[in-house]
């Protein structure tokens, strides 16, 4: 397509030279050949149109054609081609070299054809990285996610883009994929960690690269376009295919697919699922855990001293219903912290329940538990086993509904924002207003089995 829009620029119809220049047969691009061959009529004439990868193209080569005419191919021609190569490649630039030939016979073209080449010139193309990109890059290093480029390009080309958006940082930790050809899998797992850029890759070379960095241990997203890039990204932990470019083979063969091509997303995605699986943590710790370990703790305290049922059935539910659910919930919307970006990932054979997790659950339960005990044992100093069970139920409520902002985050609410998340306090105020309405409404004491509090413990004093 680029080469298209520089035609237009010239003033070249591709529909106009199309008609008058027919394709009769074609060579299609091959990864390992990095060559494109198609046959032409020109007239009276028949060619052979080849472009590609300067370095395999010029060896095939035996003239070139200058102002002065078709001259044979010299050493001194070639190595001006391949300076004017490396400074394009420097640059950042992708490098075609168009290469022609007569053709005679009609049989069918095969990769022997393309040899005994008269050379025309280079054309270059730019294909600049987007302006988030760098900053996309160092959002995945503080993540500690290393990004690494796999391409098919020229070495120097693929350094020079790389450097631009910081994935590179020696040239030591570049290399090629003759040089991976020359590595056994062992050698190449133990050199993977120290390579960033991969240039002039087959498929093959992919798929060693994804199982290279597996066998390490490491989660591998892999992220691809084109037919060639089919396996690879089947192989990967994740495969990224590129929704507006992409293939249908390489959508097919991935996970997730990019409907704006922008590598940028990716790191947003990424982002996204720490929050969200960050939430859903809290919410675990809240709803199931410290909570529930609380209201554990207070039922085996009354067995063990043989002391009065501290809770009806009809409290838990309610408990369940309202001071569990809904703070939960809120937790659940709980905005993403910028700091998750900046932690490191976690290992996927980690179990939730960790030494750390556990001991946060026990001691914010046991915490939990001892308010509510203390309340208990209160209300039993009155005589009343209901008006025991009644400050049991309410403190545990209200503790629960307080616990809910402690939940939130592993942060204090100072830092992320007493206000950060409005969820959280639409949730306690509903839960405390909730709890009030049973405590204070006749109607309701007398279905949730409570006492006047206010009443009661006056009597008493």
């Amino acid at each position: 397509m680029a080469l298209v829009k520089l035609g237009r620029q010239f003033l070249f119809d591709e529909l106009l030279v199309r008609k008058h220049y027919p394709r009769v047969a074609e060579l299609p691009f091959d990864s390992d050949r990095k060559l494109m061959s198609t046959v032409n009529e020109t007239g009276n004439q028949t060619v052979m149109i080849t472009k590609g990868a300067v370095d395999v193209l010029l060896p095939k080569i035996v003239k070139i054609e200058t102002s002065k005419g078709i001259l044979t191919m010299t050493d001194e021609h070639r190595r001006k081609i391949e300076e004017v190569n490396q400074s394009f490649s420097e640059n950042g630039l992708r490098v075609l070299a168009i290469a022609y030939k007569e053709r005679r016979g009609n049989h069918p073209i095969d990769a022997k054809d393309e040899s005994g080449l008269t050379f025309v010139g280079l054309i270059a193309m730019m294909d600049p990285p987007r302006k988030e990109s760098r900053a996309a890059v160092e959002s995945c290093i503080q993540a500690g996610i290393k990004p690494v480029m796999i391409t098919g390009d020229h070495k120097i080309t693929a350094m020079s883009i790389a450097r631009q958006i910081g994935i590179l940082k020696d040239p030591s930790e570049a290399i090629e994929g003759h040089e991976i050809e020359k590595l056994t899998d062992d050698e190449l797992e133990e050199r993977i960690e120290d390579l960033a850029v991969f240039a002039r890759v087959t498929p093959e070379h992919k798929m060693r690269i994804v199982n290279a960095y597996q066998e390490k241990g490491h989660v591998v997203a892999m992220t691809g376009d084109g037919v060639n890039d089919g396996p690879a990204l089947k192989k990967a932990d994740i495969g990224v295919a590129m929704g507006i470019t992409g293939t249908e083979v390489a959508k097919d063969a991935s996970s997730m697919v990019l409907t704006d091509d922008n590598f940028s997303t990716i790191v947003k995605a990424i982002s996204n699922g720490r929050g969200i699986y960050t939430n859903i943590k809290n919410s675990i710790l809240f709803l199931l855990l410290s909570g529930n370990a609380g209201a554990i703790f207070v039922v085996l305290y009354a067995t063990v001293l043989a002391l009065p049922v501290p809770f009806a059935p009809v409290h838990l539910l309610f408990i369940n219903l309202l001071t569990d659910s809904l703070p939960a919930i809120a937790i659940g919307f709980e905005p993403h912290h910028p700091k998750a970006m900046k932690d490191k990932p976690r290992d996927i054979h980690k179990p939730l329940l960790t030494k750390m997790f556990t001991t946060r659950v026990v001691l914010e339960g046991i915490l939990i538990a001892i308010a509510t005990i203390i309340a208990f044992r209160t209300g039993l100093e009155t005589g009343d086993v209901v008006t025991a069970s009644t400050m049991a139920f309410a403190t545990l409520c209200l503790s629960r509904l307080v616990h809910g902002f402690n939940s939130r985050s592993k942060e204090s609410i100072f830092t992320i924002g007493v206000f950060s998340n409005k969820y959280t306090w639409l949730a306690f105020f509903i839960g405390f207003l909730s709890l009030h309405a049973v405590l204070l409404i006749p109607s309701l004491s007398g279905v949730f089995k409570v006492a006047t509090l206010s009443s009661t413990i006056s009597a008493h004093l």
